[in-house]
């Protein structure tokens, strides 16, 4: 039985593609798409060359995400993620050297819309710290809720990943502990340890790993007080953490 292929939204493609072509443009290969039933149909295109290489770029990041959820990163070739994309052998070799390649770069290219999105959480906040941490754990969880093949491929399967996997998986998990860090930072008389940011990250990580690799990640967003349990713990003591976890 041949897999669902991957069929990216106009909004998903204009993220990925940037301001570089008009939502006209990308529409048009939207619906190339939606009428190839997420494979480009055969016959001649108005769209630019370039826009569609960079959209089959993304629909081959997509797939690779889509496929290491589904099979896992070991077992998951090339050939699965071609199935899934809808695009050739040539042109997946003309974006990337091989699987591990690809899946680095769907790696990377995951963790920055989570950042992005942990970022402007955390922007739009007017509270304390507690209120800003809360509203980036909030978006972490809200992301790996919404794009669970990104959360799989992040969390789960990044652990057995290639050594160069998992030294993204690492920095990313340095760069969420440097972004607890910079909201707790000039909140106390005395600076909290560093190390107190690598526990909650560490803590929070195992939670996620156990129920994403468990039940697949059913009902994330539900986790944000217990979360906020272990992350309020070390710099503010266990009765404000427990006032969390009532919350």
């Amino acid at each position: 039985m041949r897999p669902e292929r991957i069929v990216l939204s106009q909004e998903a493609l204009q993220a990925a593609v940037g301001d570089r072509w008009s939502a006209a443009e990308v529409g048009e290969v939207a619906s190339l798409l939606e009428d190839g039933e997420g494979k480009f149909p055969a016959g001649a295109r108005t769209v630019a060359s370039e826009l569609i290489k960079a959209v089959q770029r993304e629909r081959v990041l997509a797939a690779m995400l889509r496929a290491v959820a589904e099979l896992g990163y070991r077992e998951a070739s090339v050939q699965d993620v071609l199935d899934r994309a809808g695009v050739s052998r040539p042109t997946f070799y003309e974006h990337f050297e091989n699987k591990e390649d690809c899946f680095l770069a769907a790696f990377d290219a995951a963790a920055a819309r989570l950042g992005d999105r942990i970022d402007a959480a955390i922007a739009a906040g007017t509270g304390d710290w507690r209120d800003r941490l809360a509203l980036g754990m909030g978006a972490l969880l809200g992301f790996l809720a919404a794009e669970p093949d990104a959360a799989t491929a992040l969390v789960v399967e990044a652990r057995a990943a290639s050594p160069a996997g998992l030294r993204r998986r690492d920095q990313l998990l340095e760069r969420i502990g440097d972004c607890i860090e910079e909201q707790v930072r000039g909140e106390f008389s005395e600076p909290p340890s560093s190390i107190a940011a690598a526990g909650v990250v560490g803590g929070v990580e195992a939670v996620l790993y156990s129920r994403i690799n468990g039940d697949g990640g059913k009902d994330l967003e539900s986790l944000l007080p217990s979360l906020m349990y272990f992350a309020v713990m070390p710099y503010a003591g266990k009765e404000a953490a427990a006032r969390e976890l009532a919350a």
